[in-house]
């Protein structure tokens, strides 16, 4: 939709100046030919200039970090976390949960956090509604469970990857795999290689559908390079990765271990 404004925009602002720009064009051609070529010249810097100032407001205005996971993934421990620094008991959600955050940078930047429900029933949907102001995605998983879930993550993964794909302004994406204070939880290597895996075979069984975030979109989005084993190298987005533990090692007291899940989000705002 936001092509189709841009458009619009430029047709009105066209229409309404073209009289002028024609006239001027004619005076400066009877008087110097020269002096023509650098006024159009520096009228495309300017039309640039103001274009681009356009592309960067529209990403400057998104501010969300959407936390999309399974039920029971710790997404809304992690998103307590990051508020308050303090542990407390959650319970599975039926709407969405947002505050304002202070990311640590010297820039003092702030990001508006929004923790969605994991319910099957409910996250594509919540998903829409939020998606046009996504600066960024964390994708959380269960690293404890994730052998016995892997399937239901992949497909979930999968959707989530295709629609942020078919998004006009494509968000910042991070896989956090936590839990890892539990003595069973995979690395986030190891999930990677996992997902990779169970990604290719999605894309085998399953024919790319049109992206649910983007309606506008009508052209189905591939998943990776066609003829090729999936890998998360080959998307237009960066897909990141890193390890973290919302409740902590010792108990629910104890510090978690959220630090390098901080420094991405002052990286990313």
């Amino acid at each position: 939709m936001a092509s189709v404004d841009t458009r619009r925009v430029g047709d009105s602002a066209g229409g309404s100046f073209q009289p002028y720009l024609d006239s001027l064009r004619q005076e400066l051609q009877q008087r110097d030919p020269t002096l023509l070529s650098v006024a159009v010249a520096l009228l495309a810097v300017l039309l640039t200039l103001v274009f681009w100032k356009f592309i960067w407001s529209r990403k400057s205005s998104q501010r969300a970090v959407l936390f999309v996971g399974l039920c029971d993934s710790g997404k809304t421990l992690l998103f307590v976390r990051l508020l308050t620094g303090h542990y407390r008991d959650t319970q599975t959600s039926i709407t969405d949960s947002s505050a304002a955050y202070k990311v640590n940078n010297n820039r003092g930047n702030s990001l508006t956090l929004i923790d969605l429900p994991g319910h099957e029933s409910l996250r594509l949907q919540f998903l829409d509604r939020f998606k046009s102001s996504a600066r960024a995605v964390v994708f959380v998983v269960d690293s404890a469970a994730f052998q016995r879930e892997v399937k239901d993550v992949a497909e979930f993964l999968y959707q989530v990857l295709l629609d942020s794909m078919g998004l006009k302004n494509a968000p910042f994406f991070l896989i956090a795999c936590n839990k890892q204070d539990i003595a069973m939880a995979k690395s986030a290597k190891l999930i990677q290689q996992q997902l990779e895996k169970e990604l290719n075979t999605l894309r085998v069984t399953r024919s790319a559908a049109p992206s649910t975030l983007d309606s506008s979109s009508t052209a189905p989005v591939q998943l990776g390079k066609k003829g090729k084993e999936f890998e998360f190298s080959q998307l237009p987005l960066k897909v990141e990765f890193l390890e973290c533990s919302a409740k902590g090692g010792r108990g629910d007291a104890d510090t978690a271990d959220i630090q390098d899940l901080e420094k991405w989000l002052a990286k990313i705002a």
